[in-house]
């Protein structure tokens, strides 16, 4: 089952720039890593108990840039934890939900992701995030 909610992405145009607002914002700086498979930059903060991945394209093309270039900066994608990912995908198609991807896919931190279509959630992108062995998303200090 879909546990709690994991992180809120936001896709950026320059990841720096972004940082420098989140952190004036009063967020925490917690990591900065880029994910090839994804074809992004991700920088993570922390508010108490909540946390935002902020998003930079690798590429002119890439997903993100596309993102905003068509909507602008903004929110991307709403993360919620589930303890097995590859059974939640199953029950989620078994319930006639519509996934982007077939099969999990190497996110930050060598997390398991894959993502639920939009179409299936009211318009919002939804990331569903499994925690690979000896990770926990509580008190980790390096969530996303």
């Amino acid at each position: 089952m879909i546990g709690p909610a994991h992180h809120i992405g936001v896709a950026v145009r320059r990841l720096d720039a972004a940082l420098a607002d989140y952190r004036a914002l009063g967020f925490e700086f917690e990591s900065i890593e880029e994910v090839p498979g994804q074809g992004v930059r991700v920088a993570f903060l922390r508010s108490g108990g909540a946390q935002i991945e902020l998003l930079e394209s690798l590429a002119p093309d890439g997903v993100i840039a596309r993102f905003v270039q068509r909507r602008g900066e903004g929110l991307h994608h709403v993360a919620f934890s589930v303890s097995d990912i590859r059974a939640e995908m199953e029950r989620l198609r078994d319930q006639g939900l519509e996934l982007v991807d077939a099969e999990p896919r190497p996110g930050a931190h060598g997390r398991l992701v894959a993502f639920v279509h939009p179409r299936s959630a009211r318009g919002v992108l939804l990331e569903l995030v499994q925690e690979t062995a000896g990770r926990t998303t509580a008190g980790s200090g390096q969530q996303g």
